[in-house]
């Protein structure tokens, strides 16, 4: 037996390390660390253990992957016996390592062991692994062996959390039948720095260990920089993802606590909107809607979204580790292998667009997004155009002296068009040779970019004069910009008024502001809506979530809209309860629409409503029906993302106005969370 024996070096170590004792290191000892991860922009997951040979089905529901141990409510001893039967005969470790490094990848990062327990390593720490299957194949040396070879970075995904051994703390609710009498978690704690010291110290260097499982109460701080400062203290290099502690914002995936470990955060099946500068982060995505095998689940992605969204990722300064889970017998699934070709493909031709470059300038593109390296000369923009291309693509802001531009692709380099328009330059596109997912082109510029954004406003509600206060707060290197702008729908121009001191006005408010350079438009044209709602009033009959709180009710006409993280802070989410708030308009006001915000995220257990109802008064006393819309809760697998409700219904005229967002109550039977309370997340009324 190889239970629970513990190394004689791994023990004396421990007794020179103490909790909260990890020293700040310097910020050039962290950026020597990370410098190949930065470069390389995208990996390989893997999601492989026990879990592959059910495939995703349980007792006729096939809607499981790597957690099927716990969402069907497996007893130990009966997922146990998975073990006899994991044989995986057609599992080559060069065909894995090929397959990432024609696409186009820089490392794989394997789950050496996922929450069920089971280990993918020959372990002295316990009889759970693959050498007491018929197997018997260390697949992480193997791995390792063929990563080196051909030159892949290799890393460990590895569970704090653990549903196999017998000290992990906290049992899963439904296991009522399996004692914790003689549980003890410190010991267990023991069992993961062991585990840990193997897989760091076997298998020559690590590259990645990306830890996981790390939100259940029995983990915390003090846990985690224990564990971190024992692993510096016989591993310098590694890097380490911010999973290790205890402060990651859920799927959102960064720390801000100021304590928080690790070398980079993990956002996990999202893009942040808009990237998050001065911080390292990873994006890591399934290729359909799930991590580990499940045969049912065909809802791949097309290629040429993998690519955008590689893309997009390195347009914001992150990587994008891209998962693929093997079949039980260690082969890739044919429509993982048919994506990684295509991606591969398109990386040969414009990889240089990704590997080594940093976030482009611009934060909205229409057509695509952009990446950037510094050069000799300047910048060299790498801009992404996605299919299907325009004619013309337009630059907005940027102030820098074009040199020139190409299709990547091209080998030649051929000159491609570049004007002015409204200050900004525009290229022209080649009619032919363009990418069906994504057409890079190559623009050198003078200098470091320099990108006007148009003019920024700060404004609010003023209730005592029952105005919008606005004023510029943008400040930009060019003093002699001069901001125009109208308050009347119409287009500003040089003609117009220039913004000299901040401006008072009457809701509704339309404003629109334009940069000039002398008599030269620059960037875009900034627009102000505001609907007779905004700053008012708001009352709710029941509060929200604590934790999904926002401002509170104000939040809902503030004029900020919540994003599709819902850990975002501006959402109010409301666990199984419905949504009731009144807006007071401050006096009786022609209305006839309304607009509402909601999010969408069901594997947040985030759903549409059930129905969203409006009423209207002039007393706040007698409300009369204004319209009702019912959705169609039977469809609720949608993608995620915010959704915007508008309806107009008779003009009225109306002080009060009542908004009722039903919930659906429960999650439906053929969703992971049947039975629990479903969410509904609300922001931004606007009444007009």
């Amino acid at each position: 037996m190889k239970t629970f024996i513990f190394k004689t070096s791994a023990l004396l170590l421990l007794l020179f390390i103490s909790l909260n004792l990890y020293p700040q290191e310097l910020k050039t000892d962290k950026d020597t660390r990370m410098a190949w991860w930065r470069d390389a922009r995208f990996g390989m997951f893997i999601h492989w253990g026990l879990y592959s040979i059910p495939a995703g089905e349980w007792k006729g529901d096939n809607s499981h992957a790597e957690w099927i141990r716990t969402t069907a409510q497996i007893p130990v001893d009966e997922y146990n016996k998975f073990a006899l039967k994991f044989n995986p005969v057609k599992f080559e470790a060069e065909t894995w390592v090929m397959a990432a490094r024609e696409a186009g990848m820089k490392y794989i990062v394997l789950t050496s062991k996922h929450h069920d327990g089971f280990c993918l390593w020959n372990s002295d720490q316990t009889d759970f692994d693959v050498m007491s299957t018929p197997f018997k194949r260390d697949i992480l040396k193997e791995l390792a062996d063929a990563c080196r070879k051909h030159n892949m970075h290799i890393c460990w995904y590895h569970s704090i959390m653990d549903w196999h051994h017998p000290d992990y703390l906290p049992r899963r609710d439904w296991e009522t039948g399996r004692t914790t009498d003689s549980a003890d978690f410190e010991r267990y704690v023991q069992y993961l720095k062991n585990q840990v010291h193997e897989i760091l110290t076997k298998y020559g260097e690590i590259s990645i260990l990306w830890f996981d499982g790390e939100w259940e109460s029995t983990w915390n701080h003090d846990r985690a920089v224990d564990l971190y400062n024992y692993i510096r203290s016989f591993n310098k290099n590694v890097i380490i993802n911010n999973r290790i502690d205890v402060f990651r914002d859920g799927m959102a995936g960064m720390s801000n606590n100021q304590q928080a470990l690790g070398d980079y955060g993990t956002p996990e099946q999202e893009i942040p909107d808009t990237g998050i500068p001065g911080a390292d982060w990873e994006s890591c995505m399934t290729m359909n809607d799930h991590w580990g095998f499940n045969a049912a689940d065909q809802n791949w992605k097309p290629a040429s979204q993998l690519i955008q969204n590689l893309v997009d990722i390195a347009s914001k300064g992150g990587n994008y580790l891209l998962n693929v889970g093997p079949k039980a017998d260690g082969t890739f699934p044919p429509e993982s292998i048919e994506r990684l070709k295509t991606i591969g493909n398109w990386m040969k031709e414009n990889g240089s667009s990704i590997y080594g470059t940093q976030a482009g300038p611009f934060e909205n593109l229409t057509w695509g997004r952009c990446t950037q390296k510094q050069t000799e000369q300047g910048t060299r923009l790498f801009l992404h155009v996605f299919s299907p291309a325009p004619p013309k693509i337009s630059l907005p802001g940027l102030m820098n002296e074009p040199i020139k531009a190409w299709l990547l692709s091209d080998t030649s380099q051929t000159a491609l068009t570049i004007t002015r328009k409204n200050g900004s330059p525009e290229i022209t596109l080649p009619v032919s040779r363009l990418d069906d997912n994504c057409t890079v082109l190559v623009l050198d510029i003078k200098g470091k970019p320099e990108v006007n954004k148009g003019p920024e406003f700060s404004y609010h509600y003023n209730v005592t004069s029952n105005k919008v206060e606005i004023d510029l707060t943008g400040a930009t290197s060019k003093p002699d910009l001069t901001v125009y702008y109208t308050t009347d729908g119409t287009q500003p121009t040089d003609k117009m008024e220039p913004f000299t001191k901040p401006l008072a006005l009457k809701l509704p408010v339309n404003l629109k502001a334009v940069n000039y350079l002398g008599k030269k438009q620059i960037g875009d044209i900034t627009e102000i809506n505001l609907p007779v709602s905004f700053g008012k009033s708001v009352s709710l009959a029941k509060e929200p979530a604590a934790k999904y709180s926002a401002q509170g009710a104000s939040s809902l006409t503030d004029g900020i809209l919540g994003s599709k993280k819902f850990t975002y802070g501006r959402w109010l989410g409301f666990e199984g309860d419905n949504m009731e708030a009144v807006i007071d308009l401050g006096g009786k006001i022609a209305i006839h629409s309304i607009t509402l915000n909601y999010l969408v995220n069901t594997g947040s257990w985030i759903f549409e409503p059930e129905r969203i109802i409006v009423e209207t008064s002039g007393d706040g006393k007698k409300y009369s029906a204004a319209l009702s819309k019912k959705f169609n809760t039977a469809l609720w697998k949608q993608p995620e993302g915010v959704r915007q409700f508008f309806d107009v219904f008779p003009e009225t005229n109306a002080r009060f106005v009542k908004v009722i967002v039903s919930n659906r109550g429960i999650c439906p039977d053929n969703h992971p969370g049947k039975g629990g309370k479903a969410w509904i997340f609300i922001d931004e009324i606007k009444v007009e």
